[in-house]
């Protein structure tokens, strides 16, 4: 237990960086400035964190916030919270630096709502009672929301509202089964509720309650048509932080909050969850070929990599579990980055359509570098960040599920095809009209610096992943202790 509140701070200091960037609303410079030294802040105060989370295992904050509901303000971080509070700092200074040009009208209000999100997202990361999780997911709505719909693209009202909609009706559910756990006297908190399960086939309603709601956010096959249309009408920055950062608030709440609360009802319906990431797995895959819009094509990918996500969570093999959170970093920082170099090229040509392009290599050798590295990390190249998740997976999830994990497999060959689809599209193959016609610059310093912290992070992951397994072995050691029976 710490005297000074640091995981408080962790949560509070993005919001309060951003509201300061607010008064400076009329000098988009000096806000952009204090929001990036805000964010530059964060990150610092993680990785200072790193030693002390290897050390005491868990770094804890409690008092009584509501005692007349047994509602605490607790929050708690072990090294599976902390490598996702670590990548979503990382990738909140990173936004900020890619929208240091793309966004020129609103600049305050723009970095206040990146920075929020921020805070809403590590809340989800560390709130260990029930009321203050469900408090913490909800208000990641509210800045996403206006991001897409304020700073968007031409159907961002469109995205912005199908975003809120599906998210708002998958958590509804969720809603009722917190008021119904609180009405019923338990005390609310994560290792109370753990300890002593709902029983009976309130078990079943609550599970699924819970599980609707992190599915949608995940996004789980069929609840997942609001991705690609929020992904593509974002600003980049919003696509940065969905794919890294939202995406993995469903997929965490899985692991940390339903499969520990009601392992009967999850146990039950297990195979079904995992055949459903296994079919969302194909068919996004399946669908990305078929796009003509660069970044459509990087969102269905997307869901294809969390469909294999979701697929080694519910197989619930201690290998295959390693794998998915090694897959959720790596996914965040590959995705990321392709989000990134695609909103570096609509920046450049105002256009995203692949016929526009192709054979960019020539012209940018240096873009077309990064997009090769990128591209091929995604697709599982050994060495890199993505091929360790998904051996991981293949491992685990083959003694669970011999067939699924077969096809599972085949399911990562086919993402091949529109990794190379993309390449053909971009960098590679016979120049598209805006090649020929384009004299646009190779990438400049602040996008070189962006990209290389990207590709530096998935290579060390692909060459080093041992630090990453130390943090998230003892988490997943006591989430193995609560598998479905």
């Amino acid at each position: 237990m710490y005297d000074f509140p640091l995981l408080t701070a962790l949560i509070l200091l993005p919001l309060l960086g951003g509201l300061a960037g607010l008064f400076f609303h009329r000098q988009p410079a000096q806000a952009r400035f204090i929001c990036l030294t805000a964010a530059l802040a964060e990150l610092a105060l993680a990785l200072v964190l790193l030693p002390e989370v290897f050390d005491a295992g868990i770094l804890i904050e409690r008092f009584d916030w509501i005692p007349l509901l047994r509602v605490q303000y607790s929050l708690a971080m072990d090294g599976l919270s902390y490598i996702l509070v670590l990548l979503t700092a990382l990738l909140g200074v990173l936004g900020i630096l890619t929208s240091w040009r793309e966004i020129r009208e609103g600049v305050a209000v723009f970095h206040c709502l990146l920075l929020a999100a921020l805070s809403a997202a590590i809340g989800v990361f560390l709130a260990r009672d029930l009321l203050l999780f469900y408090l913490f997911w909800e208000a990641q709505l509210i800045p996403m929301f206006f991001l897409i719909g304020r700073f968007g693209h031409e159907r961002r009202r469109y995205a912005a509202l199908k975003f809120f909609v599906f998210s708002m009706v998958g958590g509804l559910p969720m809603l009722l089964a917190v008021v119904w756990l609180m009405l019923t006297g338990v005390d609310p908190s994560l290792a109370a509720l753990a300890a002593s399960p709902v029983s009976g086939a309130m078990q079943g309603w609550c599970a699924a309650a819970f599980i609707l709601a992190f599915a949608v956010k995940t996004p789980l096959l069929p609840v997942h048509t609001w991705l690609p249309d929020a992904h593509t009408q974002a600003p980049t920055a919003g696509s940065l932080l969905l794919a890294g950062v939202l995406l993995k608030t469903g997929a965490y709440a899985m692991l940390r909050w339903a499969i520990p609360l009601f392992p009967q009802a999850v146990a039950a319906a297990a195979p079904w969850l995992a055949g459903l990431g296994l079919a969302g797995l194909f068919y996004a895959s399946w669908t990305a070929l078929a796009q003509q819009d660069a970044k459509r094509l990087v969102a269905y990918s997307s869901v294809a990599h969390m469909g294999l996500i979701t697929f080694a969570l519910f197989a619930f093999d201690r290998t295959g579990l390693s794998g998915a959170v090694v897959m959720m970093v790596s996914h965040a920082l590959t995705t990321g980055a392709l989000f990134v170099m695609v909103g570096m090229l609509a920046e450049r040509f105002h256009s995203r359509r692949l016929s526009d392009f192709g054979g960019l290599w020539g012209k940018m050798p240096v873009y077309g570098a990064f997009m090769l590295f990128f591209a091929v990390a995604s697709a599982g190249l050994p060495g890199l960040s993505n091929f360790v998740g998904e051996l991981m997976i293949m491992l685990g999830s083959f003694k669970v599920y011999p067939v699924g994990a077969s096809l599972a497999f085949f399911g990562i060959v086919v993402g091949l095809a529109y990794v190379l689809r993309l390449l053909r599209g971009t960098v590679l193959g016979r120049p598209g009209p805006l090649t020929e016609s384009g004299g646009a610059a190779d990438l400049n310093g602040r996008e070189i610096l962006i990209l290389s912290v990207f590709a530096l992070a998935v290579l060390f992951i692909g060459v080093h992943p041992g630090p990453l397994l130390d943090l998230i072995r003892e988490p997943l050691n006591v989430l193995a202790t609560s598998r479905p029976v």
